[in-house]
């Protein structure tokens, strides 16, 4: 079984190399969960099995008929001017017509590579499974990191609150609403991490692997300068598309295999009878016993049912060019979303870049206020919780991003 694991992997890592060429060690950490999941993983396995048992059956192929045997006995013995005859012994084979045998091994092993494709569709979907969690990860870790840094932030504007009731400078509401809004965050953060443990779990599921490893998340994951470049063009060799060639081929030798089926198969066969010897009686071919030979064919003359065959063969030609048709339409729709999605993504990644930074202005300008005892706790919330609000989005833009350009290598890379 040829294997295309690794050339793929390759692929698929190059162009993450040039999308990560910013971090240290994501590619490497990348590779190996991927190399892991395409070992353990069941249903790949369950595929590798199905494709064993595919091959396996072209040695079911390469058999002839069952060789009969018969054996008979004469319940009243007729009588030959030899003797009378006591017993019969006949065996036969019948042989299918030339090339008929070739014909279903070629039928057979195109069944077979059809369902190679299955082992090759479902390693990139695997592939692209194993990113894509991945992605969800880093972004559900690094919104934990960043409620938590906003909490601290809070505690220390909660400080400066209780520094400004002692002198006078601000009431005890604007306190209790900064700690509310404490509450509020360390909820969400405790949410995160829960998820973040069922993430995990799915993840590991996912590898076929025990709980307890421990995954090594990014801790900063940022979008490339520039897309690599996508060659649409390849969407006409997925392996998903090819898996439909392949079958519109089987359907090709199952034709063949048809038009060899209806033609004559020849027999070839012997009978023994044997013969009792007369008694009293003395010449040459007393008691001699009988062997025949015999040769037989087998025609269909009622050949309906290969014809019917033939109109069969060619109806389910049309139906896998219409299923490549509709699956090639629906590929290229998921292309072209990715591709905007991922444009929509980096467009978000740079306007939530300048909010973030718009508000750690407004932030600076209302903390120098406090200067002049001017600060205005709610005026520090709200942008609190617009800043938050813009970090959030950014991170989601940026997982984003990535979950799209998976999409685009599922269907783009060679």
């Amino acid at each position: 079984m040829k294997n295309y694991t690794y050339p793929i992997i390759l692929k698929v890592v190059f162009v993450l190399s040039s999308i990560f060429s910013s971090l240290q060690g994501t590619t490497q950490e990348l590779e190996s969960l991927i190399n892991e999941a395409l070992k353990n993983n069941p249903e790949i396995q369950k595929f590798e099995l199905q494709y064993k048992i595919a091959k396996e059956k072209i040695n079911e192929a390469n058999s002839l008929p069952n060789t009969e045997f018969g054996v008979g006995y004469f319940a009243s013995e007729p009588e030959t001017r030899t003797g009378a005859q006591r017993f019969r012994v006949s065996a036969k084979q019948m042989l299918p017509w030339f090339g008929n045998i070739t014909a279903r091994e070629n039928y057979v092993s195109s069944l077979a590579n059809a369902k190679y494709e299955d082992i090759v569709i479902a390693k990139r979907k695997l592939m692209a499974s194993v990113s894509q969690s991945y992605y969800n990860l880093y972004a559900q870790k690094t919104k934990q990191k960043v409620f938590l840094e906003n909490i601290k932030l809070l505690e220390t504007y909660e400080k400066l609150a209780l520094t400004s009731v002692e002198v006078g400078k601000a009431s005890a509401v604007d306190v209790l609403r900064l700690q509310m809004r404490q509450n509020e965050l360390k909820q969400i953060k405790q949410i995160l991490e829960q998820q973040y443990i069922a993430a995990q779990n799915a993840f590991h599921n996912l590898l076929n692997r025990e709980r307890n490893v421990v995954i090594n998340v990014v801790d900063e994951l940022n979008i490339p300068s520039d897309d690599f470049d996508i060659t649409t063009e390849n969407l006409a060799l997925h392996p998903e598309l090819l898996k439909y060639d392949k079958l519109y081929q089987s359907i090709e030798k199952s034709e063949l295999l048809n038009q060899k089926e209806s033609s004559p198969m020849i027999g070839f066969g012997l009978d023994y009878i044997n013969v009792e010897k007369r008694p009293g009686m003395t010449f040459s071919d007393n008691g001699k016993d009988i062997i025949m030979p015999m040769v037989s064919v087998s025609i269909p003359i009622f050949n309906t049912k290969y014809k019917s065959k033939t109109k069969q063969n060619k109806l389910q030609q049309q139906e896998i060019d219409a299923q490549k048709a509709e699956r090639l339409n629906s590929l290229e729709t998921i292309l072209d979303k990715a591709i905007n999605d991922r444009i929509s993504a980096r467009i978000s990644n740079t306007t939530q870049a300048k909010n973030i930074q718009q508000a750690k202005n407004a932030e600076e300008i209302l903390i120098k206020s406090y200067e002049t005892g001017t600060i205005d706790f709610k005026d520090i919330l709200d942008i609190q919780e617009l800043q938050l609000k813009f970090q959030i989005n950014q991170i989601e833009s940026v997982k984003n991003y990535y979950l799209q350009t998976t999409i685009i290598n599922y269907l783009t890379q060679q």
